[in-house]
């Protein structure tokens, strides 16, 4: 019997011990290779050397310093890299650093009600978010968040949030639609929601650029986010982009929004910033936002016990220092490749129904119907099948139920390290087709 609270009471877990590039291995030997970095989050493999050296210095010098005495060296360098390299039109912001992506989403909602506060709008306290993506663990990213599943517990806890439907065009885009046309519809779902709540109650909207486990890496479509920023400037309502997954380097550039010439107002990330070598995520605040705080009050209203922390912020240093041109570049070519792969094993499969991502960060989606796109039913456990089954072929990758209203829809996710090779890819897709062939079966 174990005393920790696992996930799961009833079921057991295997013993993760090492850990070497691509691959997790396990207390009896077993070589697993790691197809989605855990939740998209190890970014660059296991066991890098330059991380894991850096961390070891920063420990040895210093571990911690409370934030309301003392700034350190690794976190103004942090900040001052990721601020110089966020989209264009950032301008001068600030970064501030906390313990996940849940806590960054968190202190993103606070600093996104401060901001209004200060500039003298205080009943600008409501969001609007979209339907079937995921924002966080907390109470406050749950309820910008639209992942029924995960929702449904705590929903007399959750405060009132709009939501949106995402834009995704191989749901929700009509037949005889154009892309550009479906792209400026979903878009302007915001303005309605924004003119039905009423522009001077709305704070800011939330929005992953490519939605990431609720929906299987579904990028937009081109157009999308150039309209939701006019949107948001039309109304004053501040643009928050949730990075978390998709950011840092993911989808092949350093900001997901990047790719599609946009700048928001606030941008949260987690994941891949610290690569999993310990828990890390970020806040950055656009030069809009924190000139307003500065004029007024100069002070932040939202802290962490453990913000700032000196080896954490070490370590996400030294995982941005791997994560150099080559890197991306790879990103890009692996990422390339992958979606050859896929297509050239499943497109034709009988349970496939969509391929979809961007850079390594893609997800195959399962359906009952090629033809009409029907989803298997809900409630089949098949997502845990997938996952068990995948194990035993020696594949760790990030199958989810829930993905076309909450309840029906399956899709299996994968985000392999950035260092991936194109053999590792063809082990992967290999590995994912024998799992298939173990779990799908006409019945589904």
């Amino acid at each position: 019997m174990s005393a920790v609270l696992h996930r799961n009471f009833r079921k057991s877990l295997r013993f993760a011990v090492g850990g070497e590039g691509c691959y997790l291995i396990d207390d009896q030997g077993k070589r697993y290779i790691d197809a989605s970095g855990g939740a998209a989050v190890s970014s660059l493999g296991h066991s890098n050397a330059r991380v894991i050296q850096a961390i070891q210095r920063q420990v040895a010098q210093l571990p911690y310093a409370h934030t309301s005495f003392f700034t350190n060296y690794p976190v103004e360098a942090l900040a001052e890299r990721l601020i110089s390299g966020a989209p264009s039109g950032f301008g001068a912001g600030r970064a501030a650093f906390v313990g996940s992506g849940s806590e960054a989403m968190e202190m993103a909602l606070k600093l996104a009600r401060q901001y209004f506060v200060e500039r003298g709008e205080p009943e600008r306290s409501h969001f609007i978010a979209r339907r079937s993506s995921y924002h966080g663990n907390t109470l406050g990213a749950l309820s910008v968040g639209g992942h029924f599943q995960r929702r449904l517990p705590y929903a007399p806890m959750l405060m009132d949030v709009t939501h949106i439907a995402p834009c995704h065009a191989y749901r929700l885009k009509a037949e005889d639609e154009s892309t550009e046309a479906y792209g400026q519809r979903a878009a302007d779902e915001l303005d309605a929601a924004i003119e039905h709540v009423g522009a001077h109650r709305v704070a800011a909207f939330v929005v992953e650029p490519v939605v990431g486990a609720t929906l299987g890496s579904v990028p937009a479509v081109p157009g999308y986010f150039r309209r939701i920023r006019e949107i948001c400037d039309r109304h004053g309502v501040l643009f928050i982009a949730d990075e978390v997954m998709c950011g840092m380097g993911r989808t092949g550039t350093m900001f997901a929004l990047e790719q599609e010439a946009v700048c928001p107002d606030i941008i949260t990330l987690g994941k891949g910033l610290g690569a999993g070598y310990l828990p890390i995520g970020a806040t950055l605040a656009s030069g809009g936002v924190v000139d307003t705080i500065d004029r007024h009050s100069g002070v932040l209203a939202s802290g962490h016990t453990y913000m700032s922390h000196a080896v954490a912020c070490a370590g996400a240093l030294a995982v941005l220092d791997c994560m150099d041109d080559d890197l991306l570049s790879n990103v890009r070519v692996q990422g390339a490749y992958l979606d050859a792969k896929l297509r050239e094993r499943f497109v034709a499969h009988p349970s496939v129904g969509d391929i979809r991502g961007r850079g390594l960060f893609h997800s195959v989606e399962l359906v009952a119907d090629r033809a009409t796109k029907q989803p298997l039913p809900a409630n089949r456990g098949l997502a845990e099948r997938i996952k068990a089954a995948a194990l035993e072929h020696g594949l760790v990758c990030y199958p989810s139920s829930g993905s076309v209203d909450g309840e029906a829809g399956e899709h299996v996710l994968l985000a392999p390290p950035y260092i991936v090779t194109h053999a590792q890819i063809d082990e992967i897709v290999d590995k994912l087709a024998a799992t298939f062939d173990t779990v799908l079966s006409p019945s589904l």
